[in-house]
């Protein structure tokens, strides 16, 4: 099963291609401000690196959180939304062994309808001004 991992809580975000639970791929860059902009472009280059296409992925594995705001609000909303487009499993996890947790969770039969974002804390939205 090719499986996608993504990781967008902090200021350096990762992404991953596996095979079942061996790893084909892997990349970790400074995103910080420019995660929109970056993250279509950094999965297409790493199918593209294993001479995969967007359609050739099986399963999603997302970090789910504590973390930034914005980062976790765009890495899930990218992944939700290629879950539902590819019709494919996803399953959010959390912990230092998140992509292996995850994985496991995969094999095991496990499913989300959507990962949703844990912060770690209340968000903060500025009020509008009037």
């Amino acid at each position: 099963m090719i499986i996608l991992t993504l990781r967008t809580d902090k200021p350096e975000a990762e992404i991953g291609l596996y095979n079942d639970s061996s790893q084909l791929a892997h990349e970790q860059w400074l995103a910080h401000r420019q995660l929109a902009e970056t993250l279509h472009k950094k999965i297409s280059k790493l199918l593209t690196s294993q001479n995969l296409h967007l359609t050739d992925i099986e399963a999603i594995v997302c970090y789910e959180g504590p973390g930034s705001f914005t980062g976790l609000r765009i890495g899930l909303s990218v992944a939700n939304a290629l879950t539902y487009s590819l019709k494919v499993p996803i399953v959010g996890t959390t912990s230092d062994t998140w992509v292996q947790h995850g994985i496991e969770k995969l094999q095991a039969g496990y499913r989300q309808a959507v990962v949703l974002p844990e912060y770690g804390a209340e968000a903060h939205i500025t009020l509008p001004k009037h």
